[in-house]
């Protein structure tokens, strides 16, 4: 079936679903010799694991990574490197009440339009449970990155109404993103979004926000003309995150407040060829990078699940109404900061191998 891989020199493929035994990734293009540190994956994934805070769902699962192959004494092959994830803690009777029932605003009745039947337990393949594929992938091509020069950083910048504070992009680090539970580096704002999440848990409800990212230490020269170009890419990965509603690039929808010549990134010599003395374009230019860090935002709406009685129809096209059951993230943002980092790594590599391989 397509749709389940991405890329085009690092292709990650992702399988399994929420409730099955397993969940997993494969990854065909991961340069031979790289000495792959199972620590630092782990550490990627921990980021988005289930049940890692009072923040998020209670679903307890280790996503401990077993490596099938691709790998030998430490290093990898070249040859694909495969991933799985066993399943520990389901309890697919929370979902019986959605075997025939279509939930508001979740992929049940879609997937079922377009293949006939679905999964119901858990929401199956439509699961964020299929991103941890997904981040382990991109831990790997951090540390193809990593070996380049080139860090990624994502952090959660608004939360409902409550907006973050002004962040460095030249110095915001992984360690002040993960010094709290929200993942937001200001501790000021980052205790408003605690609150926003845990009112909205205690009326039985869910809310959005946004992440924000940054690629500091990309050379100039990735992406290609025409519908090859960097800021694509990363729309469509950016996209293709489950709950993702919004994408910008740069200086986004703000932008077009500006004069072109108060929006324009004049350029000056430097050390390494010209550099900008502002970053609007968001380190790309006619889609392919100009040097300067690279940034975007990623817009999550509120998770569907909430445990309201609602509308909805079953399979016959019956009224009927629903409260749901199960455990469900109030918001979706803290998990998802290592997705928006892994999907990151994935395009950013990819682009990479194009170019110097």
């Amino acid at each position: 079936m397509p749709g389940n891989s991405f890329g085009r020199r690092f292709v990650v493929t992702t399988f399994g679903e929420s409730h099955g035994p397993a969940l997993g990734v494969v990854i065909d293009g991961v340069p031979p010799g790289l000495p792959l540190d199972q620590d630092r994956l782990r550490a990627d994934l921990a980021r988005r694991r289930p049940g890692q805070s009072s923040l998020s769902t209670p679903r307890k699962e280790t996503d401990e990574p077993e490596l099938l192959s691709g790998l030998f004494e430490g290093k990898t092959l070249g040859t694909p490197l495969c991933i799985i994830f066993r399943n520990d803690d389901v309890k697919s009777a929370d979902y019986d009440n959605l075997r025939d029932t279509y939930r508001p605003s979740h992929a049940d009745y879609t997937y079922d339009a377009r293949f006939g039947l679905r999964d119901h337990r858990g929401g199956g393949r439509a699961s964020a449970r299929e991103t941890v594929g997904r981040v382990a992938a991109g831990a790997v091509a951090r540390q193809v990155l990593a070996a380049q020069g080139i860090e990624v950083v994502a952090w959660v910048s608004r939360v409902a109404g409550e907006a973050c504070g002004d962040i460095d992009l030249a110095s915001v680090s992984r360690g002040a993103v993960d010094a709290n539970a929200v993942r937001c580096p200001d501790a000021e704002s980052a205790a408003r979004m605690e609150a926003a999440i845990r009112a909205a848990r205690a009326e039985g409800d869910t809310v959005g926000g946004v992440i924000q990212g940054v690629a500091r230490g990309l050379p100039a020269g990735l992406g290609s003309p025409v519908f090859d170009k960097l800021e694509a890419d990363l729309a469509r990965a950016m996209l293709s995150i489950p709950a993702a509603k919004g994408f910008e690039s740069g200086s986004g929808y703000a932008g077009t407040y500006l004069r072109g010549s108060a929006h324009n990134d004049p350029f000056v010599p430097g050390e390494r060829g010209p550099v900008t003395t502002r970053n609007h374009s968001g380190g790309v230019q006619g889609g392919i990078s100009n040097g300067m860090p690279v940034t975007w935002s990623v817009a999550f709406k509120p998770v569907a699940t909430i445990f309201h009685e609602q509308d909805t129809v079953n399979q016959n096209g019956e009224a009927v109404t629903l409260k749901p059951r199960g455990r469900h993230d109030p918001c979706v943002l803290p998990r998802a900061v290592a997705i928006v980092e892994a999907m990151a790594c994935l395009v950013i590599v990819d682009h990479w191998l194009e170019r110097w391989r």
